[in-house]
């Protein structure tokens, strides 16, 4: 299975945000949205960055309060980990593993398409395991 299948299935909205905008904006639209990651867009396509909750939580403890006042640009994670709509689902898997990550932005072509989280991908093994077991329960029973 590749990245393309999960995204028909989920949806190809991804939310994003400027680095310009203050942490608390952030904070509420992951709140609003209910979801762990924004992408950050600014002059570079297709972005420039990434800010989830780990990225919160680290501006908050590094500066109190006053972390809700500064910029998604001073907290983000501007090395970002992407995929194309090509990477196989066992890629992902050990990309989000390895680099201990919880989202993936999908980028096509040079172009913003998609953003796989965790959860997604937990979701879709899943799936995929319990076909296994009802086409092997079907020819463990057929015969």
């Amino acid at each position: 299975m590749q990245v393309t299948n999960l995204l028909a299935g989920k949806g190809r909205d991804v939310a994003t945000v400027s680095q310009g905008r203050s942490v608390g904006d952030a904070v509420g639209m992951l709140k609003e949205r209910r979801i762990g990651a924004l992408v950050v867009v600014g002059a570079t396509p297709p972005l420039v960055g990434i800010f989830s909750e780990r990225d919160v939580v680290r501006a908050l403890a590094e500066h109190g309060p006053v972390a809700l006042d500064m910029t998604v640009g001073d907290f983000m994670s501007a090395e970002v980990m992407t995929c194309t709509e090509t990477t196989t689902i066992d890629a992902l898997m050990v990309l989000m593993t390895e680099n201990r990550i919880r989202h993936v932005p999908v980028v096509q072509d040079n172009v913003l398409v998609g953003m796989v989280s965790i959860g997604d991908v937990v979701k879709s093994r899943l799936s995929e395991l319990e076909n296994e077991k009802r086409d092997l329960l079907e020819y463990v029973t057929a015969r």
